[in-house]
């Protein structure tokens, strides 16, 4: 993975902006700067709307924590992003997301046995993400299933999520001391 490129900032460096940011963040529901907000921190004016977004896209999307934190697991693995899904596979399992079904993300596999609208979060980011759309049948169906406001809080979650993944695959945002990467590479 190498040296993590933009590590944590000293408070004492920081400018107005980058405090503002980071209390924020620390006032929310996340309680503090970590992952992919240490190397966004650099940047403010884009940490404070991009941090909003994330909020309402984890915590109040039209889709259930089982259903967004499965999409979150399925960008992670897509982007080979070893701190978030650290963070969200023990999220997506107390969520409901059976542990097989994380296993075969994690291993590139498509779950057996998903649930209707599990198998259409899962089947839309696919075609998403490798097609960059989808198709009249997919989007239907998930239309059916979750409404528009559901299907735009799902792309959302993609963009979102993809976004975070970037950042700490440019930045080499460690994972924690002691923790093995989870996903092969």
């Amino acid at each position: 993975m190498g040296t993590d490129r933009l590590p944590p900032l000293p408070e004492s460096s920081l400018s107005p902006a980058q405090k503002r940011a980071a209390a924020e963040l620390a006032t929310g529901p996340r309680g503090a700067v970590f992952g992919p907000f240490v190397p966004l921190l650099r940047s403010p004016d884009f940490l404070s709307p991009l941090q909003k977004a994330g909020e309402y896209l984890r915590y109040k999307s039209a889709l259930p924590p089982r259903l967004s934190e499965f999409a979150i697991l399925l960008v992670a693995r897509r982007w080979n992003q070893q701190y978030e899904w650290h963070v969200h596979r023990p999220i997506a399992e107390r969520a409901g997301v059976p542990a097989d079904h994380v296993q075969a993300v994690a291993e590139g596999r498509r779950p057996d046995g998903m649930a209707p609208d599990q198998a259409a979060v899962h089947d839309f980011l696919q075609e998403l993400q490798a097609n960059r759309s989808v198709s009249d049948v997919t989007y239907g169906r998930a239309v059916e299933l979750f409404g528009e406001r559901g299907v735009i809080d799902l792309c959302g979650i993609c963009g979102y999520y993809s976004t975070l993944a970037m950042v700490m695959n440019v930045a080499r945002t460690p994972l924690p001391a002691g923790v093995e990467p989870p996903l092969a590479t």
